[in-house]
């Protein structure tokens, strides 16, 4: 499994002379700084309004929050040693993922881009089972959130972000595998594709989902 890279993201990308990864940056900041601001319960605050390159740089950080939560996660599993067999290639592999999607929107954002907040995962990683079920829940949320936040990117924008959902949507799958097959139990809720349409996550219900978490702790 090839690891996302910006250099997959900007391959053929040229626009007037420039990468996606430079156009992105310009269109995400509008050339300022999007203080876009830190934080209501750790999350950065969203203020929707009309289509605009500071709202599109705004959920950006949004997404990087997200994105800093699971790679974060996945570094910690990954360096505890309780994982092993399939449940640590998906770890490592994942984890590899995610850091590269923070590197891309860290360099999508630039100076605007959020600091990386601390985290407490609460020795949810430390076991097996419930990394596996806390990873689930990270990864079906984390699809979720960037749905929801689509709509609300300027069209310039949103191919790079979709760029990482359909990533994130295979992790979410690859999990989804991991603990139900191949009996699966549980039936169709417990699928890699449980729906034919996912569900789109407004910002407050990721916000809510993610305070009661607990792991973001300053």
């Amino acid at each position: 499994m090839a690891d996302v890279t910006l250099d997959l993201v900007d391959r053929d990308e040229a626009v007037r002379g420039a990468t996606r990864r430079d156009v992105f940056r310009k269109l995400a900041v509008g050339g300022t700084v999007v203080t876009g601001g830190l934080m209501i319960g750790g999350l950065p605050s969203v203020a929707l309004g009309q289509k605009s390159a500071r709202q599109d740089g705004e959920i950006l950080n949004f997404a990087l929050l997200l994105e800093f939560l699971e790679s974060e996660f996945y570094v910690e599993a990954v360096s505890v040693g309780a994982l092993s067999g399939d449940l640590l290639e998906f770890a490592t592999v994942v984890r590899d993922h995610e850091l590269a999607h923070v590197e891309f929107l860290q360099g999508a954002l630039g100076g605007a881009a959020i600091a990386k907040p601390t985290f407490d995962f609460k020795g949810t990683t430390a076991d097996p089972a419930t990394f596996a079920a806390t990873a689930q829940a990270l990864e079906d949320t984390g699809v979720g959130a960037y749905n929801g936040q689509g709509s609300n990117l300027r069209r310039r924008t949103l191919p790079a972000a979709a760029s990482v959902v359909s990533v994130e949507a295979r992790h979410a799958a690859w999990i989804r595998r991991l603990n139900a097959g191949p009996g699966y139990p549980e039936g169709r809720t417990s699928y890699p594709a449980p729906t034919a349409l996912d569900p789109l996550l407004s910002k407050a219900e990721v916000q809510r989902i993610v305070e009661d978490t607990g792991f973001i702790t300053g």
